[in-house]
């Protein structure tokens, strides 16, 4: 059954933000239980894992969906080229596992806390049967969001049943993996819905690999600036700098897993307009994508930047306030992070320009690199703060430079004066909480309230184009049974 794009980008909405919203709502008690210590060494050993990760996963991720996303009206294509990419992911994945087992062993760091390395080790393996890549190509997003939200709520009754004292971090790791990756098994259970799983063989593995060590590569980019922070801060600074930069982190992935669903959803469908060259489509859904990106991604960065500290309070409590600093310079990232998602792989890749989207993150990269090699033995989690919000402002211009024909139109029309009125007014309305004594929670509800309902109100009334599209579809579909019973 095909969707619409509006709802499948509803599913991957509630997907991709209950990967991080189901572990804010433990945060706030496992944060307390285990202390920031703790915190830190599930942390890095998550972030450590992702690097391993990334290699049995070159670029499949990404590529599986493009490719897939063009077979999927014929079965048997699509059969052979699933069979294909799975078989250089399972090779890619023994090898990775021989090399971890061996960094177990030669790594002081890693022999420290081998159980846990071992237990958060095997959302490798989850990963590399799951096939997600697969189920969003053919764009089941409403099974993918049920299995994941299952797999969730029975890591935090895990959490809330098995984790009670700073010993139990090890018990915490394994939890979020079941949390994260759980469902790898049942979605390989049931790939026999969309392909044969008999051997079709004369498989021609050479066509995917020159696209996928592509696509790799702006993995490795994009991971070196998005977990190397962590992995920096866990050698040069202490394992309680990374708990508190893992908590301004947890909620600058919640803000950028909302505004990237549309992205997500996007990919199959942006890639099949871009074969059957029906360009004005094409560009149509980019415009109109970049304008969404906008009016969602600033008023979440400057609201979370100006309440952070009620969050972190919120969040961690606090011990873990030091978080704060860095979720207000990071929070700003989400912009910048929700606009390259579109120009890059939404726009860029289905146009065959992977390799200006890889040119763009090496440049993020390095930028990275060197800020953090700089600032983090000074600032600690600030510092790998302003590191990351410099690479994402580095891949955003090197992108926008390289679509600039493009771009440079759908920048121009942006309303940007209605925007910042209703950022202007919206702070003007909620600020004043904070005189107030209202406890971390009501205050931010309270916050919230007045400065997301300001935000609106001023877009409607200054009659910003694409809110009141969305808000006038958002009506119609509320009135319309209702119009249907009087008809």
């Amino acid at each position: 059954m095909k969707h619409s794009t509006k709802f499948n980008f509803l599913m991957n909405a509630i997907l991709t933000a209950s990967a991080f919203i189901f572990p804010l709502i433990t945060y706030p008690y496992i944060s307390r239980v285990l202390g920031p210590d703790n915190i830190g060494k599930v942390s890095l050993a998550t972030s450590v894992v992702y690097y391993f990760g990334m290699f049995a996963q070159l670029g499949i991720p990404t590529y599986g969906i493009n490719a897939c996303a063009r077979m999927r009206d014929n079965r048997r294509e699509l059969t052979k080229t699933v069979q294909e990419i799975m078989i250089i992911n399972l090779i890619m994945t023994a090898v990775v596992y021989a090399v971890f087992a061996v960094s177990l062993f030669a790594v002081p760091r890693l022999a420290a806390e081998k159980p846990l390395y071992i237990i958060t080790g095997v959302t490798i393996l989850f990963s590399t049967i799951g096939v997600e890549w697969l189920y969003k190509a053919v764009e089941q997003y409403s099974y993918i969001a049920t299995v994941s939200i299952l797999f969730k709520f029975i890591s935090v009754a895990a959490m809330f049943a098995f984790v009670h004292n700073e010993g139990d971090y090890v018990i915490y790791g394994g939890i979020t993996i079941i949390a994260a990756s759980g469902s790898g098994l049942l979605n390989f259970i049931r790939l026999r819905r969309f392909i044969s799983l008999k051997p079709v063989g004369h498989y021609d593995l050479r066509q995917h690999l020159r696209a996928i060590w592509v696509f790799f590569a702006m993995s490795v980019a994009t991971t070196i600036y998005t977990n190397l922070d962590v992995v920096m801060l866990g050698f040069i600074k202490t394992d309680a700098d990374v708990g508190y930069y893992n908590t301004a982190v947890k909620v600058k992935n919640v803000l950028c897993a909302l505004v990237t669903s549309l992205g997500t959803v996007l990919l199959p469908r942006m890639s099949r307009l871009a074969k059957e060259e029906k360009w004005n489509e094409f560009y149509g859904l980019a415009k109109k994508s970049i304008n969404f990106v906008l009016l969602l991604s600033l008023p979440l960065a400057l609201f979370f930047a100006v309440f952070a500290n009620e969050s972190i309070r919120l969040l961690s409590g606090d011990a873990f306030l030091p978080a704060v600093l860095p979720m207000q310079v990071i929070s700003f990232a989400v912009v910048f992070i929700g606009l390259t998602n579109i120009m890059g792989i939404q726009v860029l890749v289905p146009l065959g320009r992977e390799k200006q989207v890889l040119v763009s993150e090496v440049a993020g990269a390095l930028v990275n690199l060197v800020f953090n090699a700089t600032l983090i033995p000074l600032c600690a989690a600030t510092g790998a703060a302003i590191g990351t919000l410099l690479a994402e402002a580095m891949v955003f211009s090197y992108q926008y430079y390289v679509l600039r024909d493009v771009a440079r139109p759908v920048f121009s029309r942006i309303a940007y004066w209605k925007i910042l009125l209703a950022l202007l007014v919206g702070c003007a309305m909620s600020v004043p909480i904070k005189l107030l004594p209202f406890r971390p929670f009501s205050g931010l509800l309270v916050a919230a309230g007045l400065f997301f309902g300001s935000y609106l109100a001023v877009l409607l009334i200054a009659k910003e184009t694409l809110t009141r599209e969305l808000i006038g579809q958002f009506i119609g579909k509320i009135t319309a049974p209702f119009k249907r019973k009087k008809s």
